[in-house]
């Protein structure tokens, strides 16, 4: 049970790509003013986005290992197929730090020359009593250890997955594999580190856009968005793998448990955003209210639209059993989600780089789909060099035999 990348999906993925390129350049030309800072706006948000769903596949595969997961085996090999978006992403978040810390645009305030010094016309007291954890020495050991390790994972994860597919069963004690067992104790070091390394990541790269300003709910915030961002990618492709006639061991009760998880993290995200609007809105305080003033008074439809849209469509739509087996409720519940979580991100940047000059225009359009079309051709790509179901997996009948 093999998938093979069709000739149909590379040319969706070229002109997914193309209109993208077009689309961007129109951006550029079009809007003169501000167009660099916008450009490498739009290169943190896709950057971390689509970097970050691929990362959270990770995490979800760890989780599996480490809770012993049954249900999920027949459809490890997606979530590994997500993850190796992981170097491409990466890449793309380095190159905006780079620049970031070389000056070539200033999309961290706190990264200003003379921020820090009181001789400095640039000298900024809040920074200043934050400089001991943000400086750039201190910020680059993060980003490369996090950056390392997490691609090491992800690397170490699909190649023991694809070599436990070639054990033969002199290699293979009471069922279970020595690969599994190291999976095992690989995915609570990763987790671990995870738990840290996730919420520390979403510190640097988007929190401390908006230097001023923190929040102690944010890690969490941004830990949710990934998530559900994965779990929408791995319901799409069971879906469309399912369309093909592939994916013969997953029935309905796997699709079932997908969209659940799916339905679940969206409300986690709901409420964390709640949650921090809520506490910080209440307190009024200036110091942290300013995100938000920020936020509904330049982008208040794309704000509070995303959280109305992520919270009372799946609510409403996806709360039944039958619907969570539906491709007719799901398919366009999820498109509509992944869409919405982009500009999640979109908002996180735009209001703290652009100001009220931010907008969701061609730029961003055309930004988003030649990322959209790279991160599809990436993971449709790594689906056709595997077979798509995991061999010598202690669970993987019991995963065929799930009805619920």
């Amino acid at each position: 049970m093999e998938y093979t990348l069709s000739n149909k999906v590379k040319l969706t993925t070229v002109i997914l790509i193309v209109v993208g390129v077009i689309s961007l350049g129109i951006g550029i030309f079009t809007n003169q003013e501000h167009t660099d800072q916008r450009l490498w706006a739009n290169l943190l948000v896709n950057g971390y986005f689509f970097f970050t769903i691929s990362l959270a596949a990770v995490f979800f595969l760890s989780l599996q290992y480490v809770a012993e997961m049954a249900w999920g085996v027949t459809t490890q090999r997606i979530f590994q197929a997500i993850m190796t978006f992981m170097p491409i992403g990466a890449l793309m978040l380095l190159v905006v730090l780079i620049a970031s810390s070389l000056h070539m645009t200033h999309l961290y305030h706190w990264m200003v020359v003379g921020i820090t010094d009181p001789a400095s016309p640039e000298y900024d007291q809040v920074i200043t009593g934050k400089s001991a954890y943000l400086n750039l020495p201190f910020f680059w050991i993060r980003a490369i250890l996090f950056l390392g390790v997490w691609l090491f994972f992800a690397n170490w994860f699909r190649k023991k997955s694809l070599k436990e597919d070639q054990l033969d069963l002199s290699q293979i004690s009471d069922g279970v594999s020595p690969i599994y067992r190291k999976s095992i104790v690989m995915g609570i070091l990763f987790i671990v580190f995870f738990a840290y390394s996730s919420t520390a990541s979403a510190w640097d790269w988007m929190m401390s856009l908006d230097v001023h300003w923190f929040s102690t709910l944010f890690g969490w915030y941004a830990f949710s968005g990934m998530w559900i961002s994965c779990m929408i990618v791995a319901v799409v492709l069971v879906l469309y793998l399912k369309s093909k006639d592939l994916l013969k061991d997953v029935n309905s009760s796997h699709i079932h448990d997908l969209v659940k998880w799916m339905f679940a993290i969206s409300m986690l995200w709901s409420y964390l955003w709640f949650a921090q609007f809520m506490l910080i809105w209440y307190a009024n305080v200036p110091e942290e209210t300013t995100y938000y003033v920020t936020r509904l008074e330049n982008y208040k439809l794309l704000y509070l639209g995303t959280f109305f849209i992520n919270f009372l469509l799946p609510f409403f739509v996806l709360m039944a059993r039958d619907a969570k087996r539906n491709v007719v409720f799901i398919l366009p519940v999820a498109l509509i989600l992944f869409f919405t979580h982009f500009i999640d991100v979109l908002v996180m940047v735009l209001p703290a780089t652009m100001h009220e000059h931010g907008q969701l225009g061609f730029m961003e359009i055309g930004m988003f789909l030649t990322f959209l079309g790279i991160f599809i051709f990436t993971v449709l790509k790594s689906l056709s060099k595997a077979p798509l179901a995991v061999k010598n997996h202690p669970m993987y009948d019991e995963s065929v035999h799930l009805h619920i």
